[in-house]
C-alpha cells in the first residue's frame, strides 16, 4: 500500500505538494488493491464508490475525511492503516436535492467498524441532522472490529444515539448490500426504511453457527436473515430487489417522494393527469357483494397520478396496503385494506405495519388517505394470546396522534372496532366519504341478527326463514348506505367515479391545516 512516505516530492514547492496530494487522494479513491475489488465483484457486489455513483446525481459527490486512518495498535493493525478506514462518507445530490451518505467498504477490514470508522459516521450523521437533509447508509460490513475491542462497541452506541435523535427529523434510509450481524443490525431497525438485495445481503442478531450451537437448528445465512425472510416473515425489510442497480434506483425514487426534513413539505411535481379525471372503471373493480374479493391495488392505480405508486412492505402483512403516491402532483400516504388477503381483516402484523406508516407520514408532513373495506379484527386464540389488543391499539394511537390532513373513504364494509381504528371521523379524520356500496355497522347483518333476534329465531316455526327476514330487516334499518351520512358520521356519499377529484379538492383545502397536540414530553404508545 502506498503511504505518504512512498510518494516522491518532485520539488519542495506548491506544485510538488499538490502532486503529492493528488497521489494520496488517488490511492484513497482506488482502495486497497485490484485483487480486493475483483473479489468484491466476484461475490456479485459493487464497491462502495460504485454504489455511491449509482445513488447520487452524476458528479455531485463531495467526500468527507477521505484520508482518515485508524490509530489502533496490536494484532497487526499498526501495519495496516488504509485511507478511509473502511467507510466512505460525504454528501451529494439526488434529483438535485442534498443527501448525505455513508458506505461501508468491504474491501477494507471487511467493512468492520473501528473507532475512526465510527467517528466518520458520527460526523456525517451530525452534518445531516444540522443541514436538515436525508441520510442514506449503504451497509456492507462484518460488524465490530474485534481487534479494537470495546472502542468499536462504543462506536455503535454513538450511531444508535444519532439514529434516535434524527428519527422524525430527517428521512433515514438503510440499504443492506452485504452482511449485517449482531448489534450492527439495530441501526437499520431504527431508521425509516430498509432496502435489501437478495442473495447478497443478510441481517441477524445471532448467525447460523450460534443458532446451531444453542438450538441445534441447521439453517443458512439467507434462510435465517436474507432479503426474502425479512420482506415476507419478519417485516424488518420494506423493499427487496434482485440486484443493487435496481435497489439503488428505487432508493432514488423513494427520496423523490420525501421532504428533506420535518420542517418542509414533500416535493410537488407538475401533473398532466387531470384532477377531474373520471374513474368509471371503479364501478366494475369493486363488487357490491361484500363477500366477493378484489384487488385494492387496482383501485389505487385508478385513483393516483398516472397509476404510479410505491408500495411499502409489499410482501409482509398483505391484508393491508401502505404506499406513497401523488394526487395532482402532491405526495400522499395511502393505507388500504386488501380484500384479496384474509378478506382485508386487521390482525397483529397489519396493525403494526399501518401504524408505523401513519407515524412516518405524520412525521414528514405527508397527508394520509385511508381506503376502507374491513370486516373487523381477525378472531382466534393466536391473535388474542399474541396481543391483538395492544398491537391494534398501536394503529389507533398513531391515527389519533397524527396532525397531517387525514381523509378516509369507505368503499364497502366497515365493521366494528376495525372501522373506528381505520381513521373514522370519531378519532379525528378531517373528512370522511363513503361510496353508495358502503356498509358501516357494528357487525355484519347476519351476526347482528343472530344476536338481536336470537329468541325470535329460536321460537319460530321456520328458524331459517325467520333469520333471513331479520337479516333483511336489520340491513334496511341500520346498514343502508345513507345511515351514517344521515347522522353526520360521514361527510358525504360520493359517486366512486368522482373519488379522485373529491380527494384532490379536499386535500387542496386541507393543505395549510394546523393542529396542536397537548404540551407533553412525549406520549407513551402501546407496546
Amino acid at each position: 500500500m502506498t503511504t505518504v512516505e512512498d510518494v516522491p516530492a518532485e520539488a519542495n514547492d506548491a506544485r510538488g505538494r499538490v502532486a503529492e496530494l493528488h497521489a494520496i487522494r488517488e490511492q484513497a479513491r482506488r482502495g486497497p488493491s485490484e485483487r480486493a475489488t475483483e473479489a468484491q465483484h466476484a461475490k456479485g457486489k459493487l464497491t462502495a464508490r460504485e454504489r455511491i455513483e449509482l445513488l447520487l446525481d452524476e458528479g455531485s459527490f463531495r467526500e468527507v475525511e477521505p484520508l482518515r486512518r485508524h490509530r489502533a495498535t496490536g494484532f497487526g493493525l499498526e501495519a495496516k492503516k488504509p485511507y478511509t478506514d473502511g467507510v466512505i462518507t460525504g454528501w451529494g445530490l439526488v434529483h438535485g436535492r442534498t443527501v448525505f451518505v455513508y458506505a461501508h467498504d468491504f474491501r477494507i477490514f471487511g467493512g468492520a467498524l473501528g473507532e475512526a470508522h465510527a467517528t466518520k459516521i458520527h460526523k456525517i450523521m451530525d452534518m445531516a441532522i444540522a443541514a436538515g437533509a436525508p441520510l442514506v447508509s449503504l451497509n456492507d460490513g462484518a460488524g465490530a472490529r474485534i481487534q479494537e475491542g470495546v472502542s468499536a462497541l462504543a462506536g455503535y452506541g454513538g450511531i444508535f444515539q444519532r439514529n434516535t435523535k434524527a428519527s422524525g427529523v430527517i428521512p433515514q434510509i438503510s440499504v443492506m448490500l452485504g452482511p449485517c450481524a449482531g448489534g450492527a443490525a439495530y441501526s437499520p431497525a431504527l431508521t425509516d426504511f430498509v432496502f435489501m438485495v437478495r442473495e447478497t445481503s443478510q441481517m441477524f442478531i445471532t448467525g447460523p453457527d450460534v443458532v446451531r450451537a444453542v438450538t441445534g437448528e441447521e439453517i443458512t445465512q439467507n434462510g435465517l436473515g436474507g432479503a426474502d425472510v425479512h420482506a415476507e416473515t419478519s417485516g424488518v425489510c420494506h423493499f427487496a430487489y434482485d440486484d443493487e442497480q435496481t435497489c439503488l434506483e428505487e432508493v432514488r425514487f423513494l427520496l423523490s417522494l420525501l421532504p428533506q426534513n420535518n420542517r418542509e413539505q414533500p416535493p410537488s411535481v407538475a401533473c398532466e393527469d387531470p384532477a377531474d379525471r373520471s374513474g368509471d372503471a371503479l364501478l366494475d373493480l369493486v363488487p357490491a357483494d361484500g363477500n366477493r374479493p378484489y384487488d385494492m391495488r387496482a383501485v389505487i392505480e385508478e385513483l393516483v397520478d398516472d397509476g404510479e405508486f410505491l408500495e411499502v412492505h409489499e410482501r409482509w402483512a398483505t391484508n393491508i396496503i401502505v404506499a406513497l403516491a401523488r394526487l395532482d402532483g402532491e405526495v400522499v400516504g395511502l393505507i388500504a385494506n386488501q380484500p384479496q388477503s384474509l378478506a382485508g381483516v386487521l390482525d397483529i402484523e397489519a396493525s403494526e405495519k399501518a401504524a408505523r406508516f401513519v407515524q412516518m407520514c405524520d412525521a414528514f408532513n405527508i397527508p394520509i388517505v385511508t381506503l376502507l373495506d374491513v370486516p373487523g379484527f381477525l378472531p382466534g386464540v393466536d391473535q388474542e394470546h399474541g396481543g391483538i389488543i395492544r398491537h391494534g391499539a398501536k394503529l389507533l394511537y398513531a391515527y389519533c396522534n397524527a396532525t397531517v390532513p387525514r381523509i378516509s373513504v369507505v368503499l364497502r364494509k366497515a365493521y366494528g372496532g376495525a372501522y373506528i381504528v381505520m381513521d373514522s371521523q370519531s378519532i379525528g379524520a378531517d373528512l370522511t366519504y363513503a361510496w353508495p356500496t358502503n356498509e358501516i355497522a357494528v357487525m355484519g347483518a347476519e351476526g347482528a341478527a343472530n344476536v338481536i333476534f336470537r329468541k325470535q329465531i329460536a321460537e319460530a316455526d321456520d328458524p331459517e326463514a325467520m333469520r333471513a327476514r331479520m337479516v333483511k330487516e336489520y340491513k334496511s334499518e341500520l346498514m343502508h348506505p345513507y345511515y351514517a351520512a344521515e347522522r353526520g358520521l360521514v361527510d358525504d356519499v360520493i359517486d366512486p367515479a368522482e373519488t379522485r377529484e373529491v380527494l384532490i379538492r379536499s386535500l387542496e383545502m386541507l393543505r395549510n391545516k394546523h393542529a396542536d397536540l397537548p404540551a407533553r414530553k412525549h406520549g407513551n404508545p402501546p407496546q
